[in-house]
C-alpha cells in the first residue's frame, strides 16, 4: 500500500464533546484487536462515512481537520493506530503509532 499521508497532510476526523472535553472518535478492529483513529482524505468523505462508525449517538460530533504532524504526537502517546478511510469505509491506509516516516 503507498505511503499517502505526509506531516502536512490535512485529515478529517470526527470529534465528540467539541465544546467540552472533546476527544477524536476511536474506534477497535476486534478482529486484529487494535484500536485506531478513523481518519478520512475529505470532508465529504467523512460526513457519507460516518453512519459506519461505532459511536454514542447523544453525544454531539463535529469533523474537524488537523494535519497529520500535530495528531500524531497524540496517537503515538495514547497508542492508537490510524485507520484512513474512504467514505465505503475501505481501508486506504494504516499507520502505526509513533510512525517516523511521515
Amino acid at each position: 500500500m503507498s505511503e499517502k499521508i505526509k506531516e502536512d497532510t490535512w485529515l478529517w476526523l470526527v470529534a465528540e464533546n467539541p465544546d467540552q472535553n472533546e476527544r477524536f472518535l476511536g474506534q477497535i478492529d476486534t478482529e486484529n484487536n487494535i484500536s485506531f483513529i478513523p481518519a478520512f482524505l475529505e470532508k465529504d468523505a467523512a460526513l457519507q462515512g460516518l453512519h459506519l462508525l461505532a459511536r454514542d449517538k447523544k453525544a454531539k460530533i463535529e469533523i474537524q481537520a488537523i494535519q497529520y504532524r500535530d495528531l500524531a504526537p497524540k496517537l503515538a502517546e495514547e497508542k492508537f493506530f490510524l485507520f484512513v478511510l474512504d467514505p465505503e469505509g475501505n481501508v486506504l491506509e494504516k499507520i502505526s503509532p509513533g510512525r517516523q516516516d511521515a
